[in-house]
């Protein structure tokens, strides 16, 4: 597989430990992850709503390269319970302060965006806010509450933290039926302690299997990582196996993008044609739904999968 950056591993070879945080000179992107910025009103709109019902995404706050093109199409990823996150992990662009108190009010201009934008599948993620005692877990469930009473009938997927693997936040959040749960193993267990702050690769394991065990018959879990970090190609196979012995549904894979100099360097951008070999691996291992590319995101296209009871 080519790289264009020195690549500290060969895919189906070793590769070290961790990765460092020093910062050098950002690749040059290849032609399959540049992207053309459309030019429709409908970005604009998309912007105006947002701004007008004081509502943060993860589009904007983690430098999501499909902004664009997601916003243009009239959808949006809501990040509740603040934009200050209290963990610091080296891959992402959201900002590490001490969190606000939350916006009671929050949940139901979520609830009305999702009227607004006539959204037929919605995505909610939130900061980590390991300064609650329940990790933000009621504040998920009093947002999926107030939008399904503002758009009956929406596909609500949550992508939530961890929560440290507390029990009963995960009921609360679980106890308002989201239709899909998704929390992200991110990488592969080698590169966990130098990519995911306070996270470990078997707590989010742990947490995706409670999900499933729990969350009823009708729910779907899911989750997702980033490749290009180092990771080698029996390590990418071994994580996905992990996640179905964990009974995950939903596997999304995309490629690792530096947001700053400050972040973790890209190794190596993965072609195209690695990403597909992933994909037919992953409907061979028995997910139900595999999206699989080089931008492909946590909730990249997410209403493109139509759960069923």
């Amino acid at each position: 597989m080519s790289n264009c950056a020195p690549s500290t591993a060969d895919r189906s070879g070793t590769a070290p430990a961790s990765i460092g945080l020093t910062p050098r000179p950002r690749p040059r992107l290849p032609e399959w992850l540049k992207v053309s910025l459309p030019s429709t009103p409908a970005f604009g709109h998309t912007r105006q709503l947002l701004d007008g019902l004081q509502l943060h995404t993860v589009c904007e706050s983690a430098r999501c390269p499909n902004q664009w093109e997601c916003w243009s199409r009239g959808t949006a990823t809501f990040m509740i319970a603040g934009d200050r996150c209290t963990r610091a992990c080296g891959f992402c662009a959201v900002t590490t302060a001490k969190p606000l108190a939350l916006e009671s009010d929050e949940p139901q201009r979520v609830a009305e965006a999702t009227r607004r934008m006539a959204l037929r599948h919605v995505v909610i993620t939130a900061v980590a806010r390991d300064d609650l005692a329940d990790g933000g877990a009621d504040h998920f469930r009093r947002t999926i509450a107030a939008v399904r009473e503002a758009n009956p009938g929406i596909v609500v997927e949550v992508l939530t933290p961890d929560f440290l693997d507390r029990d009963f936040a995960l009921d609360l959040v679980l106890g308002a039926a989201p239709d899909i749960f998704n929390h992200n193993l991110e990488t592969v267990r080698r590169l966990t302690p130098s990519v995911r702050h306070r996270a470990t690769y078997d707590r989010s394991l742990a947490v995706l299997g409670k999900a499933r065990e729990r969350g009823g018959a009708a729910m779907h879990t899911k989750s997702g990582m980033m490749l290009g970090l180092g990771e080698t190609d029996a390590e990418v196979r071994e994580s996905m196996a992990d996640l179905r012995t964990a009974r995950v549904d939903i596997l999304t894979l995309g490629q690792y993008l530096q947001p700053t100099l400050k972040h973790l360097p890209v190794v190596e951008f993965v072609p195209p044609a690695q990403f597909e070999e992933y994909r037919r691996l992953g409907m061979e291992l028995g997910f139900v739904h595999v999206a699989s590319g080089p931008l492909v995101r946590s909730s990249y296209h997410a209403d493109e999968f139509h759960p069923t009871a």
